[in-house]
Order: C-alpha cells, then structure tokens, then sequence
C-alpha cells in the first residue's frame, strides 16, 4: 500500500500541550530529530527507549535501556557470529524505577549501576559513545567501549506513527553511523570498526503509547555498494500497517530516501535460519537476508508476554538512490526479526 507522508521541516511536540493526546502537527516524517516527546501521563501504556547497536561481518552487540512504566530493562547482549558464542546481562527494574530517558534523544546522558551490570551513554560533537561493564552468567568478566560517530549531514527516519489520538509511536531509526568498539569477554577480546573493517551503529529510539497486543517487523543493514558509496538500510512492517505511515527507507552517503509503501516481508516464523526477503511492489527494492545467528527470546510471566526471531547475517540485492537510482547491494552486515508482545 503506498502511503502520502508528510515531511516534518521544523521542530515539533509529539503531544498535544496537556501530553495526552498525539499533536496532529506531529504527524509525519523527518530526515533528522524534530520531535519532542513531551509525554505525560498515560501510566502502563507509556513506552520509552533507547536501543543501540554495533554490527560487524564478525561480531554483533546490543545495549537496551528501556522504561514500559511497570518496567525497566538495562541489558547487554553480544555475539560471535562465525562461532555462535553469545552471552551479555540483563538486568530488569520494577517500576522502572530509576531508568530516565530524556524527551528528546541524546540531551542527557543515560547511567544505570547494579551489582551485575553498568552502563553509560553519552552523547557529544563526536557521536555517541558506549561504555559497559558486566558480570557474565558464567562469572567471566566483560567490558564495552564503543562509538557510533555522526556525520555531519547524516540522515535518520524519523517517523510518528498515528494508531489513535491516544496511541501512537515517535521512533528515530539511525543506521549505517560508522563505528569503533572493543569488547572484551574474560580472555576473549574483539575489535569492530578498526584495521580496514567497517563496522556499524545502529540506534532505535522509541517514545509512545503502545497497545496492548502488538507484531512488529524490523530490519536494518550497512555497507558498501558496488559503486563504492556507504548504504544503510531500514525496513519495517505490520505495527505501521493501515496508519498511512512507513518507517521504510534507504540512506546513501548519508541522504535518506523515504519509501512512502508498505513492504512485503517473505520469510518463516518457523524456520528463521531460512532466508528472509523484503521487496517493494514497484520492485525498486528487493533485499534477501542470508542469517547466520538467530537471537530467539521468549518471556512469558502472567498478563505480559514477549517471543523475537532477531537474526543477524548480510543482506544481498539492489535498493534505490537518492536520484531514483538503482544501487546493487552485496553482503551489507545487518539483521532482520518479528516480535511478537503482550506489554
């Protein structure tokens, strides 16, 4: 289904003044952070968060910190894609109490201390940097310092996604930001983004009211064209469906290209190490997922529920440009998954 989306040009509350309502001058979507979640009220529906990031050909790593109102989530998670190692820690808060995110992305810093797990964000001039300290499951000691730089001039999709006046989602997806990290699990010890191999940032940023049932689909990737220029890749589905809004889009160099359509998304739920394929009906994009790890959660506890397929190999096929041209991908590092939530 194409969509007609408006592009947001000046800054803009999410809310309406008493932050209940979804300000109807918020809807649309923008190539950079225009909007102010100004949230207020609304306890158990309220979903605030900030998920970041670093994809290489070797090593995938992830940092949550996530306020649901009843709940808070601070976590690590890593993996070694060619030898399927993984590990991280989690670390859940009733209440949330304590987990502060900031209106708009990026204008405080985020910190959190437990006995297992410490993390910090804070973001400068240079982009966004990580550092982690935690205590794996099986006692080894772990440790991330990570940043994800910020071109000047590079584009993000920003989308509000309008389910009602009273749900709705502001999200800021970020991909394809050059990165360097460290990682050190125990003795064992991994760089990204050094020595000649690209490594990158990703960044979800979510603020809103959610309903109670809720299936998503993302996806994102990074990498090189054959013409030699920097892609990212971002690709979305279901939650946006019937809204008259995508978080569909490619950047180039830097410069987004919004995808005003509803994608078709090919893959099993069932078998999520088979290949997963995203195509537009116009076919001027057409990206198949290759996975090599699959990131399978499930969390089940009374009225609340969660189950994610999140994998993680290289996307191979052809997106456009920002000139309606056709650029052929191959092996862009990246990841694709549903989830599906009571919450």
């Amino acid at each position: 289904m194409t969509t007609n989306e408006r592009e947001l040009t000046e800054p803009v509350d999410l809310c309406t003044r008493d932050g209940r309502r979804l300000n109807p001058a918020a809807r649309g979507w923008a190539s950079r952070p225009l909007v102010r979640a100004n949230l207020v009220g609304g306890w158990g529906r309220t979903k605030r968060w900030d998920y970041h990031a670093l994809l290489s050909h070797e090593v995938a790593v992830s940092l949550v910190y996530a306020d649901v109102d009843y709940l808070g989530i601070v976590g690590v998670w890593w993996a070694h894609l060619p030898t399927g190692r993984s590990g991280g820690r989690e670390v859940s808060v009733p209440l949330a109490r304590g987990i502060d995110l900031p209106d708009r992305y990026g204008t405080a810093p985020l910190a959190f201390r437990h006995h297992h797990l410490g993390v910090e964000v804070v973001d400068d001039a240079d982009g966004t940097h990580l550092s982690a300290r935690w205590r794996e499951r099986d006692g080894r000691i772990a440790r991330l310092e990570a940043t994800m730089a910020w071109p000047p001039g590079h584009g993000t999709v920003d989308v509000v996604i309008p389910w009602s006046d009273r749900r709705f989602q502001y999200t800021s997806k970020h991909q394809a930001r050059p990165a360097t990290a460290t990682l050190v699990v125990g003795d064992d010890r991994f760089e990204l983004g050094r020595d000649d191999q690209d490594a990158w940032g990703v960044l979800d940023v979510g603020r809103g009211r959610w309903p109670y049932r809720t299936r998503w689909n993302w996806g994102g990737g990074a990498g090189r064209a054959h013409d030699g220029r920097v892609v990212g890749l971002q690709v979305g589905g279901k939650w946006t469906e019937g809204t008259g809004a995508t978080e569909n889009a490619t950047i180039v160099d830097g410069q987004v290209t919004k995808l005003g359509e509803e994608l078709t998304w090919e893959y099993d739920w069932q078998r999520p190490m088979e290949p997963w394929t995203v195509r537009s009906a116009d076919g001027a994009l057409a990206v198949t997922l290759t996975p090599r790890f699959d990131r399978h959660a499930r969390t089940e506890a009374l009225v609340l529920g969660t189950e994610v397929h999140q994998v993680f190999g290289t996307w191979t096929g052809h997106v456009p440009g920002p000139d309606g041209d056709r650029l052929e991908v191959t092996e862009l590092v990246g990841f694709a998954e549903e989830s599906r939530s009571r919450w």
